[in-house]
């Protein structure tokens, strides 16, 4: 009995962290379709546009490989709360950067259901989120 106490004695900072990281996941969500300029949800749920669920899909899955470092080397829940928000703000700029950058055209690409753009953002979102994991790792 000892061993099974001793083994979910971490429970509640389990769901605390879980909790906050659904939070910050759901917050991301919406920064990120502020960010962009083409309506993920929409092309996802009524246009089932493939280009933005691959798209949309790698920002989230970028974020929470971001999200997953922080946990991992936070020193508290304000702190991991803190590189949350420096995760959302990595993966916004990560967003900018193609954008603006590499594909000045990806929103009009994704709109059109241009498979490859999607791709690309999805590569680009899940490497800024690897990078970022590995650089909150202090």
């Amino acid at each position: 009995m000892d061993m099974i106490l001793h083994s979910i004695a971490g429970l509640a900072n389990f769901a605390l962290y879980f909790a906050i990281s659904v939070v910050l996941l759901f917050v991301f969500k919406i920064i990120y379709a502020f960010v962009t300029p083409h309506d993920e949800w929409k092309l996802v749920k009524e246009d089932k546009n493939l280009a933005a669920a691959v798209g949309f899909g790698g920002a989230m899955i970028g974020f929470s490989i971001a999200l997953a470092g922080a946990a991992t080397n936070s020193l508290s829940i304000i702190d991991f709360v803190v590189w949350g928000i420096v995760a959302i703000i990595a993966q916004s700029i990560a967003f900018a950067l193609l954008r603006f950058t590499f594909m000045p055209k990806i929103a009009e690409r994704i709109n059109q259901n241009e498979v490859s753009a999607g791709t690309m953002l999805a590569a680009m979102s899940v490497s800024v989120g690897l990078l970022n994991a590995a650089c909150m790792s202090y």
